[in-house]
């Protein structure tokens, strides 16, 4: 008599097992509907996961690029003295190797109005060619020209300033601000109209609604300050290693200094940002737990169901492991198959966010991402490649360990105590 050959792990009969299990029949409607909604779980869990730190990846990146690309990633303010020496200063610092321009400034507040409404806007002067290298103002400019900029006493204003105010290029814009000429009767506002020159839009709506650049002599001479300037705004090649330019500008500034760098700037606001992002984390990860847990309980049912099918096929030479492994493959389909729907489902999300966000709002007619409440003009997506296989492997191990109890209950199923009470 030959011996039994025994089968080799995730046989064919397995697999087909697996599959069989999988279909529905109509006495067993029950089960396949806990394994619809186990695989629409992970399905949406992994899709919401993906879709939303790919939003959150994007906010940063975007609020970063804006803010960073208008604002120095150091800012030099002076200590003692005022920064009458700033010429010899900026072009000392500019010297400096990874500083791609150090930008003299001159800020102030103040009240813009026009015939039709008023504002309080932040006044910045800043000489041409500076701002001609800062690409988020010059490469953004909706009507008029920057050319000529230092020379005339125009001004460059935000396209949200302009809808409020109902200006346009080459219109005029009074700036009143409040501290002007010191007379006998006390300090009495100064009141100035200037043509707007340019309108430009970055595309954040806190400066496109509040930025007013000017020339810089004549923001001196509209802000009393005749030989110095504010500070001076400084851009590097690299903002991720600020670190390393703070002691070579210190060093090249040659006089008593306050360096500022955009974290310290925005340490409340990205700070904000990360924590959110964490908690969005892990607030989402329950999703896809709870439906592994579905797995679990659908699986527990199945074994119970197919109790008599599990003690027959013991008794025909099916091995404990086999029958471990049909169910593995049961549970783990669900998983791997809502995982990498999830996936397909949230990246082509990410990739046409935009599109869906405008159906949607048409769809509503409601503002969906108001970009006075969000700062920014689109919803942006950025997928993170590593964050992306992160939260498949996360799903995709939730998944195959939520089988494992399951399966281990079926292959220790009895035989004799199964098929007593059928």
């Amino acid at each position: 008599m030959s011996e039994p050959v025994r089968t080799r792990p995730f046989a064919p009969f397995e697999w087909m097992l697996s599959t069989r299990y999988l279909r529905a029949r109509r006495k067993e409607g029950f089960i396949s509907v806990i394994a619809g909604f186990s695989f629409l779980g992970i399905m949406l869990g992994v899709a919401t996961l993906i879709i939303v730190m790919a939003v959150m990846n994007g906010f940063r990146s975007e609020l970063l690029g804006k803010i960073l690309g208008l604002n120095g990633h150091l800012l030099i303010q002076p200590l003692e003295s005022p920064l009458t020496d700033w010429k010899d200063v900026a072009d000392r610092v500019s010297k400096v190797s990874g500083i791609r321009l150090a930008a003299p400034v001159v800020d102030g507040q103040a009240l813009a109005s026009s015939p039709f409404n008023a504002s309080g806007v932040l006044v910045r002067g800043i000489r041409s060619s500076d701002l001609d290298n800062i690409t988020s103002i010059a490469k953004n400019i909706k009507q008029g020209t920057l050319e000529g900029f230092d020379e005339g006493q125009g001004v460059a204003i935000g396209r949200r300033l302009a809808d409020q105010l109902s200006i346009h290029a080459g219109d005029n814009i009074t700036l009143v601000a409040p501290r002007g000429a010191v007379t006998p009767m006390g300090t009495t506002p100064r009141i100035k109209p200037y043509k707007v020159a340019a309108v430009f839009e970055i595309g954040m709506s806190e400066y496109d609604s509040t930025m007013v650049f000017m020339p810089l002599a004549e923001a001196q001479a509209y802000f009393n300050r005749a030989n110095d300037v504010t500070a001076i705004e400084i851009y590097t090649v690299n903002p991720d290693r600020i670190e390393q330019y703070r002691k070579a500008v210190t060093e090249a500034a040659g006089r008593p200094i306050y360096l500022v760098d955009w974290r310290q700037r925005n340490s409340t606001f990205f700070n904000a940002l990360q924590v959110e992002r964490n908690v969005m984390f892990l607030i989402l990860t329950l999703i896809v737990l709870v439906a592994a847990l579905n797995i679990i309980s659908g699986l527990i049912m199945l074994v119970k169901d197919k109790g008599s099918d599990i003690a027959i096929l013991r008794t025909m030479g099916a091995s404990q492991g086999a029958i471990m492994r049909v169910f593995l493959i049961t549970g783990a389909a669900i998983g791997v198959v809502g995982t990498l729907t999830g996936l397909v489902v949230g990246l082509v999300v990410c990739l046409n966010i935009e599109s869906i966000r405008q159906f949607l709002s048409w769809l509503t007619n409601t503002e969906l991402f108001s970009p006075e409440l969000y700062f920014l003009s689109r919803l942006p997506a950025e997928i993170d490649v590593g964050e992306t296989v992160a939260v498949v492997v996360m799903a995709l191990t939730l998944s195959f360990l939520a089988t494992l109890y399951p399966s281990w209950r079926a292959a220790r199923l009895d035989p004799v105590e199964a098929l007593r009470y059928e």
